[in-house]
This record gives C-alpha cells, sequence and structure tokens, in this order.
C-alpha cells in the first residue's frame, strides 16, 4: 500500500470492451484536457465477469495510478471503496454517484424518458414500449423508472419493456418474432442499431412508421440520420462528458482546500426527424 500511495502522473481510464465504439468521443474529451495538464491515461478495457474486474483494480493499484475515471457502471460500490481505501479520487461518468472521492458526470436519463413519455400520455397515448439493451443495464433501469414514474403520476402502470430472450443473439432476429404478434404506438431504444431493429423488422410486417408506429432513440448518432425515415433522437454530449470529467478530476487532485462541486449534471437535446409524427 505504501509503494500505491506515490505518486505517478497517470489517470487510468476504465471503459467496457462492447461499448468501445460508443465511448470513443468520451475519450476524446478526456484526452484533450489530459494533454493539457500533462496527464498520460492508461486505457483498462473490461468485458462481464468479476475476476477480471479484480484484475483490473489490482493493476490500477500497482500502476500507482492518481486517478482513476469509469465509464458507466463497470464497478460496484465495495470497489469503488477498494480504491479509495489507497486515496485514489474516482471520476465516474454516466451514473450520478457521490463521496468525499467520487465525483460523477453524467446525463438525467431518468428525466429524459419521463418527459418524453409524458408528453405521450398528456396526447392520450399510452402503448408505449422499451427495448432491453444488455449492454447498457444502468441506462436502461434509468429510463425504465422515467417511464414507470410518468405512467405511476397517471394512476397507470407500465408494463411493456421488452427484454430480448437469451437464446436470441441480436435485437433484431428476437423483433422480427415480436412484430408478427404485437404492435406499440411509440417504441423507445437507447442505441442506434435496436432503433434501426425495430425500425427495419417494423417494416417487414408491414407496420408504417411513423403512421402507425413512431420511434425515438435515446443516444444519437450519424447512423440515424443515414436510416430511411431518419430516426428522432437525443444528441448527448459524450465530448463533453469526458472533458468535463478530466476537468473534475484535475480539481480533486489538486485543489485539495476548494469546494468542488463533484455530482455535475449535462444537458440533452431532442432532434425530431421522420419516425416521429
Amino acid at each position: 500500500q505504501g509503494l500505491a500511495l506515490s505518486k505517478t502522473t497517470t489517470i487510468a481510464l476504465v471503459v467496457p470492451g462492447s461499448n468501445i465504439s460508443m465511448a470513443s468521443q468520451i475519450i476524446n474529451g478526456l484526452l484533450d484536457v489530459a494533454k493539457i495538464y500533462k496527464y498520460n491515461i492508461m486505457l483498462h478495457t473490461v468485458s462481464e465477469g468479476i475476476s477480471q474486474m479484480e484484475d483490473v483494480i489490482d493493476n490500477i493499484i500497482k500502476s500507482r495510478a492518481d486517478g482513476v475515471v469509469i465509464f458507466n457502471d463497470k464497478l460496484n460500490r465495495d470497489e469503488l471503496h477498494t480504491l479509495n481505501s489507497y486515496q485514489i479520487p474516482i471520476v465516474v461518468i454516466g451514473n450520478k454517484i457521490s463521496d468525499e472521492m467520487i465525483g460523477s458526470i453524467y446525463i438525467d436519463y431518468e428525466n429524459l424518458a419521463y418527459e418524453v413519455t409524458t408528453k405521450y400520455l398528456d396526447k392520450g397515448i399510452d402503448n408505449i414500449a422499451l427495448i432491453e439493451d444488455r449492454k447498457n443495464p444502468s441506462y436502461i433501469r434509468q429510463l425504465l423508472r422515467g417511464i414507470k414514474r410518468a405512467y405511476k403520476e397517471r394512476g397507470k402502470e407500465f408494463n411493456q419493456y421488452i427484454q430480448i430472450a437469451k437464446e436470441y443473439r441480436s435485437s433484431y432476429l428476437y423483433l422480427k418474432e415480436y412484430f408478427k404478434e404485437h404492435k406499440h404506438d411509440m417504441i423507445l431504444t437507447y442505441r442506434d442499431s435496436q432503433a434501426m431493429a425495430v425500425l427495419n423488422t417494423a417494416k417487414e410486417q408491414g407496420i408504417s412508421v411513423p403512421e402507425e408506429m413512431e420511434i425515438i432513440c435515446v443516444y444519437d448518432s450519424k447512423h440515424n440520420s443515414m436510416a430511411r425515415p431518419q430516426i428522432s433522437a437525443f444528441k448527448i454530449p459524450d465530448y463533453d462528458l469526458g472533458a468535463v470529467a478530466m476537468r473534475v478530476m484535475t480539481k480533486m487532485l489538486h485543489d485539495e482546500n476548494e469546494i468542488i462541486d463533484k455530482e455535475i449534471e449535462l444537458s440533452y437535446i431532442y432532434t425530431a426527424r421522420k419516425t416521429t409524427k
């Protein structure tokens, strides 16, 4: 532990291997700010599995990193406390969480889903569905909470969470079967690939978008505007998530006496395209 407490100029960045492409702009933002403050970034990618996470923590401690930036929900509370015991500051990107040595930069996905759902419920449209995303369980949980809250406030219960059966390797294959028997007024997805899977399988079953079914994707990308019809989505400031995370980290490392806002919420912008009326 004595060795681990000596300082370097290295920040460890932990990102999920399955989401590395979605994390690219976040990494760019973080790297640009790291260069200004002359920090090196050590990248750790993790897949599912507790043993691998323990190895990552072990490597971070041995490398004597000054701080750790964690993308999404890759560390649980116990793992965060293990790093904290070595006096290593942590910034979490994606989830609202803070402690003496922990800060977070996040998007309020619960509120995003609440606002979208409220808009539709107020128009009398309540046949709304949310698609499961196994790669982003934390964000899906937040979206689900927001939808359920909007329903509950109107004396309704939300029960149209579409879980992708485990035996299906892709959302597309599952939805191809699902839309033979089901149809919704509006479907919310997190990723662009799932929005496209909904769009394509709905078309194959003769469901007209947006006339019979609307689609909204939470995490916008260039692919959404390439689809036909173009997919309505939210612009998430991913570059800023990385840049602000690194700025918070430098403040935690250098401004010990300064009171730092350790929970910073960034905003999203809705872009209406052709999959909504």
